[in-house]
């Protein structure tokens, strides 16, 4: 087993469990076995009897938990992780996150709250912890949720930064340009200094059809951080849809250098380059944006099919 052999392991411990039932700890080391070897309703069934037989084995139930947890059950999870995160090592943060998601999984909010609050060392009541709580229900594509966490986060602190950020990427999200634009400004008005909040106001601008107002921002995002391709890929939208494909070239060859596996900057590269009269190399790109969105799907589709 420390060798990563649990395959090995297993033969080995079924054996000794077969002419030996009542071999010491052989549950708890069989269902560890599983556990490693990714078998987790095994493991879950080994572990259980090894916490009957021993109720202070740690070990045991922190597998039982982080089992249950990839097995997509979040309730039978909390009660072993509540156990085991305090008996952690201080430096060892994976079994309160862990917790925290569990939480929001089971839609105890308030307890998510506490639990990340505690996590990151701040006030579990204050603004920053509603407003980061809101940061994990978006991850976890809880978008509705996470609005009126943010929103208590402002209640307390109008001022709180990335905030309104957070409502105008949700409002993007939905679709709703016009109150993504109202909701980014008013970050603006409260943090400047942030490149993201330039490019999802740019971003808002496109969808309007405002192309002066989302040039101008887009540029300031450049400013702020000339490593991110996001910029340069809106802004090279913004040339194609003026018909400077020339213009466009060059904002978008930049964006290839810095992001090559995107899809969307190859194809529109490509856009511009077919504008260009520069077939050959319009094709290359085509194909490139092609394979790279066939090989996402293909990567999706095996997260989904491995999935709990």
């Amino acid at each position: 087993m420390r060798l990563g052999k649990a395959q090995d392991a297993l033969a080995i411990l079924n054996d000794l469990a077969s002419a030996a039932p009542g071999t010491p700890h052989i549950e708890a080391k069989i269902g560890k076995a599983y556990f490693q070897s990714n078998q987790f309703p095994r493991a879950v069934s080994y572990l259980k009897v090894a916490l009957q037989q021993n109720d202070s084995d740690t070990e045991s139930a922190q597998l039982l938990a982080l089992s249950y947890f990839a097995l997509g059950h979040y309730s039978e999870a909390i009660p072993l992780f509540e156990k085991v995160t305090p008996l952690l090592p201080e430096d060892s943060s994976d079994g309160a996150y862990l917790l925290a998601s569990c939480y929001i999984m089971t839609q105890r909010w308030d307890d998510a709250r506490k639990t990340f609050a505690n996590l990151f060392s701040v006030p579990p009541e204050s603004a920053i912890a509603y407003l980061m709580l809101g940061k994990f229900l978006i991850r976890q594509r809880l978008e509705d949720r996470a609005v009126p966490e943010i929103q208590a986060g402002l209640r307390q602190d109008p001022r709180l930064a990335m905030a309104h950020f957070l409502l105008g990427e949700i409002d993007l999200y939905k679709g709703d340009a016009p109150a993504a634009v109202e909701e980014l400004n008013k970050e603006l008005a409260i943090n400047p200094t942030v490149w993201l909040v330039y490019w999802r106001l740019g971003d808002a601008y496109v969808r309007l059809e405002k192309y002066d107002e989302a040039e101008r921002v887009l540029k300031e995002a450049v400013w702020l951080n000339e490593t991110s391709s996001g910029p340069y890929i809106l802004l090279g939208q913004i040339a194609l849809k003026r018909d400077d494909s020339e213009l466009a070239a060059r904002f978008l060859e930049r964006a290839v250098k810095l992001d090559p596996q995107n899809d969307y900057v190859h194809y529109f590269l490509g856009k511009a380059y077919q504008g260009l009269g520069r077939t050959a190399d319009a094709n290359q790109h085509f194909a490139i944006a092609k394979q790279l969105r066939n090989d996402k799907r293909a990567d999706e589709r095996v997260t989904f099919q491995s999935g709990p």
